[in-house]
């Protein structure tokens, strides 16, 4: 099978264009037919090897990407929920289905969980093997570039202003960065399925005016604006009941002095860096709860699909490349200069 693949960390000239082997279905696989893959940030670390995603590759070379859409292909023997031809889309986070959490319903916080692209081979190849568990069909009114942005960017966001803060529709969230793959996520969620205030953060008018188009209430330019501020004076001075962070260091110290009395802060990326000054005092005095979110749960993905196949949550999609273009498609991304979701296609 055609494939991008590293067989060593490093830049953009380590994603080698080749023909690998097909992935063997195990019991309880399915062997997906790659349509769209869509790129994330840990796409860029796994490749670098940055940020705690060393590989050992032993001479094996290793296939990134986590976000996958295509055709069932293949099902292993115990497979019964999904059949060859089945439209599907692939949640990322492969979690080991025994543990007491993953019995529990609560895998998100399963101890041994991997991530298909990171930990595991992924979809920047013509085939792919995930656990059939963690596949999930999707309707003909959404196309696999549509079903291949959703996981990693709305999986999060679901689950810190769903589950975790639980965003109401008359609170007030704040979300940085509009243009990323989760900004553009958490604004559709608290606006669409939640009907909350949403304020965000970009860097130029025209990145303002689509997160406007996509439901954001306020945009801060914050290379012009002091974000805290301006928060203060769009909320008359109480402050948002929720930060969704996928930003980290550069963005906490604005954004924790954003967050009103019982504010709710949900971390799932740090970007911009790890480390923050934690004022304790400040978070007890104003009953603030700080907690970290990775992914998600089953069947929140379930949930994201129908509502995408609704139409009323969509992945943003800024661009499309096709699988030998990987590298292009990189560069694109460590430049920053794009709104929404960036995403290989494969005929």
């Amino acid at each position: 099978m055609k494939a991008v693949y590293i067989t060593e960390h490093g830049g953009v000239d380590a994603l080698t264009y080749g023909e690998l082997p097909e992935p063997a279905v195990g019991a309880n696989d399915v062997k997906v037919r790659v349509r769209a893959c869509a790129l994330n940030r840990l796409d860029v670390y796994t490749r670098a090897g940055a940020r705690g995603t060393r590989i050992r590759f032993g001479g094996q070379p290793h296939v990134l990407g986590g976000d996958v859409a295509g055709d069932v292909a293949e099902t292993g023997g115990e497979v019964m929920h999904i059949k060859a031809g089945d439209r599907v889309v692939v949640n990322p986070r492969i979690t080991c289905n025994q543990c007491r959490f993953c019995l529990a319903g609560e895998e998100e916080l399963c101890g041994s969980a991997g991530m298909l692209g990171s930990t595991l081979s992924g979809g920047y190849a013509e085939y792919v093997r995930a656990p059939a568990a963690n596949v999930v069909p999707i309707p003909e009114s959404l196309s696999y570039e549509q079903a291949a942005s959703l996981p990693t960017v709305f999986l999060p966001c679901w689950t810190i202003l769903i589950r975790r803060a639980r965003l109401k529709a008359w609170e007030t969230l704040l979300i940085p960065s509009a243009s990323s793959g989760v900004g553009t996520a958490g604004i559709q969620v608290a606006k669409n399925v939640i009907g909350a205030k949403v304020i965000t953060t970009t860097s130029s008018q025209e990145k303002a005016q689509k997160a406007r188009e996509l439901g954001a209430d306020a945009v801060i330019d914050y290379t012009t604006e002091d974000v805290a501020e301006r928060v203060k004076q769009i909320t008359g001075g109480q402050g948002v009941d929720v930060v969704l962070d996928h930003v980290g260091a550069d963005f906490y110290p604005a954004a924790i002095r954003s967050l009103a009395m019982g504010g709710r802060y949900g971390i799932c990326g740090v970007t911009s860096g790890y480390r923050a000054e934690l004022q304790m005092g400040l978070m007890f005095l104003r009953y603030h709860t700080v907690f970290g979110v990775f992914m998600g749960r089953k069947d929140d993905l379930r949930q994201i699909v129908e509502l995408a196949g609704r139409g009323v949550i969509r992945g943003v999609i800024h661009e499309t490349f096709a699988l030998e273009d990987a590298a292009k498609a990189h560069e694109t991304m460590e430049a920053l200069n794009f709104f929404g979701k960036l995403v290989l296609t494969m005929e």
